[in-house]
């Protein structure tokens, strides 16, 4: 019998040894170090105040427009244009980690699994700073140096900001969707036209706070072309962005399967292609030369070309679409000859809500290349369903989710950009000229930079009561995800022809054992337009255990 115990306490010793080891060798490849940096002298500059609200630095600014959109204006070289924008946006950088972790503990409230979480991420992006590109390396470090000590125990000021980089494509691959659900496309005319118009909506949606404190960044970097992205504190990558040529690039998640490390995070190719292309063929060849480890659709749009094509990207294969058409439409599938039929694709298609989304464009489109400014912001902020059914609010299935960040429309040929205002689009797009902007290098007076003639008003659907009931159903929805009360009849009242309204009232009646009326709830929920297959399931899934609970 001792004998038997000391062969197990030896077994138990070499496990426990084992799993010491593994947490050893996890610390060791979680750290990240930042990268040698020549020149450190930035660091001892200091922002000035010339006029309340106006911050300065050198020849960079950054205020606070009227329309509430943050504007910044930063250049230099990597190192010193991220230790600038860190000082002139420090509040916003640690605000929206705050924001940031705050939404990481409701998804994760034990705090075992979320130091376990570090270490995993530690594992993850252990290759991370091998496929990032020097330059932007020197940048996020000069940036990390504004962020809060209070997250050390996450790890270091520059490892947490350069992971964050890669979160949008963490989030995506290991949950097979990346929290997003966006739109864009395009349109143009013939070459001699000036009407070449881009629209997008950027359905990124990690909390309401999140989006709370945009910036409109406008970068003269060293090296490369000037370019502006729609951004937030301590994110130097591009979601949305249009640099000084008239190129522009946004992008939008496809389906991808769960990779074993990380590449380059996909907003860093992004920002290298506005950074340094003038045009599609250069755009396409930044896009061919960095490995991603997730699946992206690029759309790309040059003044020069007269045109935007998709770049589709996966961690394997990159292919182009085309139209060869006067307009495109980009959702979240692809659409190549190569990529298109792939088995992850065909599943996106056949259960996700891009196919539908991307059919709602079509029916709005203006295929002829005719369009204005107007009538995109109309397209992105529409909420109906094919045909103009009412699908609800908040669907995935609409164009306007009510959900996003940030809505961005461009003129690429007259260097013109729109940005939507709070809340999502529905509030005004606030236009900015370029070419005026990137002369105001030193700003000493607080002014407005936009082009006020320009303004595009807010949506009447703000003021109207269909939006009042909307905001009521949002507080039904939160107090549910706390797990509070709601009356069910004032919830169904509050979004009647919204699915996840009645799985909502479902789910709610099953978790108080009432499981005739969330029997009836959830069949209900499958006469409305349901967005995926998963949700689908989840409902039949639900019908059959209340019956089985009623038998």
């Amino acid at each position: 019998m001792r004998k038997f115990f000391r062969v197990v306490l030896w077994i138990l010793g070499i496990f426990f040894g084992l799993i010491l080891i593994g947490f050893i060798y996890l610390a060791i490849v979680a750290i990240e170090r930042p990268p040698q940096v020549a020149d450190k002298s930035s660091l001892d500059l200091k922002r000035s105040e010339p006029e309340k609200g106006l911050y300065t630095l050198n020849n960079s600014w950054f205020r606070q427009s009227k329309s509430g959109l943050y504007e910044l204006y930063v250049e230099g070289k990597p190192f010193e244009r991220g230790v600038i924008n860190g000082k002139l946006t420090a509040e916003l950088v640690q605000r929206q980690e705050d924001h940031f972790n705050d939404q990481i503990n409701k998804m994760i409230p034990s705090n075992f699994y979320r130091h376990f979480l570090k270490y995993f991420i530690g594992w993850f992006n252990r290759n991370l700073a091998e496929n990032v590109p020097q330059e932007y390396k020197e940048e996020v470090y000069g940036v990390s140096n504004a962020a809060s000590d209070k997250y050390d125990y996450v790890g270091s000021n520059y490892q947490r900001m350069l992971n964050y980089h890669a979160a949008h494509d963490i989030g995506h691959a290991l949950q097979s969707m990346a929290l997003v659900g966006c739109t864009s496309f395009g349109t143009w005319g013939n070459p001699e036209d000036s009407n070449m118009i881009i629209g997008r909506n950027f359905d990124f949606f990690v909390g309401d706070k999140f989006a709370e404190d945009k910036i409109v960044a406008f970068v003269k970097p060293s090296e490369g072309y000037k370019f502006m992205t729609i951004t937030w504190g301590g994110f130097i990558g591009a979601v949305s962005g249009m640099n000084e040529k008239g190129l522009t690039v946004t992008i939008n998640a496809a389906k991808t399967s769960v990779p074993s490390g990380s590449a380059t995070p996909v907003s860093l190719v992004a920002r290298e292609i506005l950074q340094y292309s003038k045009n599609i063929s250069e755009a396409l060849a930044i896009a061919k030369k960095r490995k991603m480890f997730v699946s992206e659709s690029f759309l790309v749009g040059s003044a020069e070309d007269n045109k935007a094509i998709i770049i589709e990207k996966t961690p394997e294969q990159l292919d182009v679409y085309d139209p060869n058409k006067k307009f495109i439409v980009c959702s979240n599938h692809f659409q190549s000859g190569q990529l298109g039929p792939s088995k992850d694709n065909q599943e996106q298609v056949q259960e996700s809500a891009s196919p539908y989304r991307y059919e709602r464009v079509m029916e709005l489109i203006d295929t002829s290349g005719t369009n204005t400014i107007d009538k995109t912001i109309r397209l992105l902020r529409d909420k109906g369903g094919l045909h103009n059914s009412d699908i609800g609010l908040g669907n995935e299935k609409s164009i306007n989710q009510l959900l996003a960040h940030h809505s961005v429309v461009f003129e690429p040929k007259k260097r013109l950009v729109w940005i939507s205002t709070s809340p999502w689009q529905l509030g005004e797009y606030i236009a900015y000229d370029l070419n005026k902007v990137f002369q105001l290098a030193g700003m000493k007076k607080n002014q407005e930079i936009n082009e006020q003639g320009l303004t595009v008003p807010a949506d009447s659907f703000l003021v109207s009561e269909e939006y009042r009931k909307y905001s009521r159903f949002r507080v039904f929805k939160q107090r549910l995800i706390d797990k509070g009360d709601v009356d069910t009849d004032s919830l169904v009242a509050s979004n009647p022809e919204y699915y996840h309204t009645y799985v909502l009232a479902g789910d709610y009646m099953f978790r108080k054992r009432q499981y005739p009326a969330a029997l009836a709830f959830y069949k209900t929920a499958l006469t409305k337009v349901i967005a995926t297959k998963k949700e689908e399931d989840h409902i039949k899934n639900q019908i059959q255990k209340c019956n089985e609970e009623i038998r």
